[in-house]
């Protein structure tokens, strides 16, 4: 098995373990309890809860930093600007708002026992600072931040043609509702993790899952991937012609 085929393999996993699985399993976990009416209460009665969560949201963010650094030396083939800057924005701006969002999380448990355990004069001013760590503000920038890196990737599969063209194309014009998604949770127009917030994100989390898919079952072009190696490593032909034909002479 190649290198190009085994990086499809694991980045195929990636995507799976921690897009898929960890991210929607932490927003299973966190939905009902960050929509609670007293929600510092809820945390209080939900803390193992919350802190699986918390370590789902860090799983999803580190297995996801690590697909740009694999994807990196084959990407940088098409143009090593945008496959440096796909690192930037998801392996490193995104991978600090999942980290970000897993401490605040963390710390919203402590909240809560501080919350429940105060007196009544001061759990009264404890709420106003757990709305601060629910990291809803944290949350919409990595709704940006992600179908940015995103919006290179996909461009850059496209041009590539690594992968079938109907699948990058799809990510293109699924960034699209996702962004929408994005800035109207930020303006406060929706709430995160509503009905309207997971239909307007679901065409994107849908492709990603058919990715995953396609890399791990048939992996790269290899035509792609090869035929661009072949033209950087092998000798142009005006230089190897007139040696064979020297030695057809000798």
């Amino acid at each position: 098995m190649d290198s190009n085929r085994k990086t499809a393999i694991i980045v195929g996993a990636l995507y799976l373990v921690g897009g898929d699985v960890a991210g929607t399993l932490s927003g299973v976990l966190a939905a009902p309890i960050r929509n609670a009416q007293d929600y510092l209460l809820a945390v209080f009665a939900n803390q193992n809860q919350v802190i699986i969560a918390a370590l789902l949201v860090l799983i999803e963010g580190l297995t996801l930093a690590m697909v740009p650094v694999l994807m990196f030396p084959i990407l940088r083939r098409y143009s090593e600007p945008l496959a440096l800057g796909y690192v930037v924005f998801r392996g490193g701006l995104e991978t600090f708002t999942y980290i970000a969002t897993a401490i605040s999380w963390l710390l919203l448990v402590r909240l809560s026992q501080a919350y429940v355990q105060a007196g009544a004069f001061v759990a009264s001013s404890l709420p106003a600072l757990g709305s601060l760590l629910r990291a809803d503000e944290i949350i919409s920038v990595t709704s940006i931040v992600f179908p940015l890196g995103a919006l290179i990737f996909y461009y850059l599969l496209y041009q590539s043609r690594l992968i079938p063209r109907w699948i990058s194309g799809w990510g293109l014009i699924a960034i699209i509702p996702y962004l929408a998604a994005a800035l109207l949770t930020m303006f406060a127009l929706i709430s995160p993790f509503s009905t309207n917030d997971v239909v307007l994100r679901l065409p994107l989390a849908a492709q990603e899952i058919v990715l995953a898919a396609w890399l791990i079952i048939k992996g790269f072009k290899l035509s792609a991937t090869f035929s661009d190696k072949l033209r950087k490593d092998t000798p142009s032909e005006k230089y190897s012609l007139p040696r064979n034909m020297i030695m057809k002479h000798e």
